[in-house]
């Protein structure tokens, strides 16, 4: 995501309707963030645009610097968080999902 890029709060709540029904698609195992599990996300997000991914670890600035690190590599948007779930959106060649106007 290039810096100065957002999603207007309009953007984000029809994200957040449309990820509500979703199940989380990449789950973080024992083995943490691993290129295996990156790669798991690009296809999840390449294939599906709007994707949750749980990261059960329980410190919480850890499990920031997770999110962190997958919103980087990915070069996607952070919709929300919740719990433990992180809601991402990255738009496809294809555009699937029709974001509304600013």
């Amino acid at each position: 995501m290039a810096e100065g890029l957002t999603l207007s709060n309009k953007q984000k709540q029809h994200l957040k309707s449309l990820a509500h029904s979703l199940k989380p698609v990449v789950l973080l195992g024992a083995n943490g963030l691993t290129e295996g599990v990156m790669a798991e996300i690009e296809l999840a997000l390449n294939h599906h645009e709007l994707i949750k991914v749980k990261v059960p670890e329980e410190d919480r600035e850890l499990r920031e610097q997770i999110y962190a690190t997958i919103l980087a590599h990915t070069q996607a948007y952070r919709v929300q968080v919740v719990g433990k779930i992180l809601t991402v959106y990255k738009p496809s060649p294809e555009g699937k999902i029709q974001l509304p106007r600013r």
